[in-house]
């Protein structure tokens, strides 16, 4: 007899690791965008690795056989040509919006209005002009292969403040706010919106370009304890885009072991 209390077992569906998924990652020329532009094209995925800077681009598509497009995403018809190049060489099945980045760390009384507006340029209207621009490429493929995604990589700085940090806990808080909201009013369809907040990252550039180039205020960031690196973040991009079409990650929050919250690293303790 069967047991009539047991849950129901479904077939393991996953979306296809197989050349016909192609995806675009944004801020791909280093750091986090190049470790997801290797690790989806060893996954078997087509990439178009996007930035600005096109010969970091060419030199990962002779690494990884990526496509490269090179483009500024806080220009609108710059983004619009991306969008038609997608259209015109094969569409669209995931989006990584990984652009993004902080410029300083001043104080709200003495803050740069310059950095604040390059920050919410690049890591909100970078996002949200992307988005759009490629939705209804990804509406295509969630009705003609069953899903699709957008992923949008944030911050922990999106969850909490920090002294020095307003002008991209801001910004990130925005990027996450726009994340929440386009999941819920797009509910229903093929299409999974994918939130992932990344910890202490130790990549190349990311705090040498917070502190304006200084490398020894850039290196101090991450003295006394082990930080993340890209790819761990490009490993959690790829595992949550690998789900079963039933599941939806709405929010990953990934953090290096001595880091409890933005403000509180344990130094020196061998972790």
């Amino acid at each position: 007899m069967s047991d009539s209390t047991a849950p129901e077992t479904r077939p393991e569906t996953r979306p296809e690791t197989t050349p016909n998924r192609r995806a675009l990652v944004t801020g791909a020329s280093s750091g986090i965008g190049a470790a997801t532009v290797r690790r989806l094209r060893a996954d078997g995925w087509d990439v178009v690795a996007a930035a600005r800077r096109a010969d970091r681009l060419e030199a990962l598509a002779t690494e990884t056989g990526c496509e490269v497009y090179a483009v500024d995403l806080t220009d609108d018809d710059a983004v619009t040509a991306l969008a038609a190049h997608l259209t015109a060489t094969g569409g669209l099945d995931a989006v990584v919006n990984n652009a993004g980045g902080a410029f300083g760390l001043d104080r709200v009384e003495n803050a740069d209005v310059d950095d604040w507006r390059r920050m919410y340029e690049i890591n909100v209207l970078g996002t949200l002009r992307v988005t759009q621009a490629v939705l209804p490429l990804l509406r295509k493929a969630g009705a003609t292969k069953g899903l699709a995604d957008v992923v949008n990589v944030t911050s922990t700085a999106a969850q909490g403040a920090y002294e020095g940090g307003a002008g991209y806990t801001g910004a990130k808080h925005a990027e996450h706010m726009l994340s929440q909201t386009l999941r819920w009013e797009i509910a229903g369809e093929p299409v999974r919106v994918i939130e992932i907040a990344p910890g202490a990252v130790a990549t190349e550039e990311f705090s040498l370009v917070r502190f304006g180039g200084d490398a020894e205020k850039a290196a101090a960031v991450y003295d006394g304890y082990t930080p993340l690196v890209a790819d761990d973040i490009a490993d959690t991009i790829a595992w949550a885009v690998s789900r079963p079409d039933r599941v939806n990650i709405d929010l990953v929050t990934i953090r290096p072991r001595a880091q409890a919250h933005n403000s509180k690293i344990v130094r020196g303790t061998g972790i």
